[in-house]
């Protein structure tokens, strides 16, 4: 399972789906994934040290096999208006590209690839 952070949180659907699966989900091996900006940051860019990794699990009782957080891309020129001057502001407060016409990769896929490779080792029992 994975989910995204916008303006500072994952959707309320994320944890409706986790509630209403939390048997099977306990059941089985699982795997949950993050993606936010905020990882891009060296000291953030792990589980165990990205704030919305732990703000996870404070809100959800439960506890994947796997776990892992991904930055991301960040293109100004997809987001509305709005959207982009908060994004932007946000940037501005993190020291993070401004320009409105950034278009980033923060995303390391070798480390997607590695966490891809753990689920695939997960056994599946009934």
């Amino acid at each position: 399972m994975g989910a995204s952070i916008r303006y500072g949180k994952y959707r309320p659907a994320v944890f409706d789906f986790i509630e209403a699966n939390r048997l099977v989900l306990e059941r089985m091996p699982s795997a949950f994934f993050s993606v936010n900006v905020v990882a891009r940051k060296r000291g953030k860019d792990t589980p165990a040290t990205n704030p919305y990794i732990r703000l996870f699990e404070r809100k959800t009782t439960w506890t994947p096999s796997e776990v892992a957080v991904f930055a991301g891309k960040l293109d100004y020129r997809r987001y509305r208006f709005w959207d982009r001057q908060a994004i932007r502001f946000i940037m501005w407060l993190t020291n993070g590209p401004t320009a409105r016409a950034t278009c980033a990769e923060f995303t390391d896929w070798q480390e997607v690839e590695r966490f891809a490779q753990r689920i695939s080792a997960m056994e599946l029992t009934d």
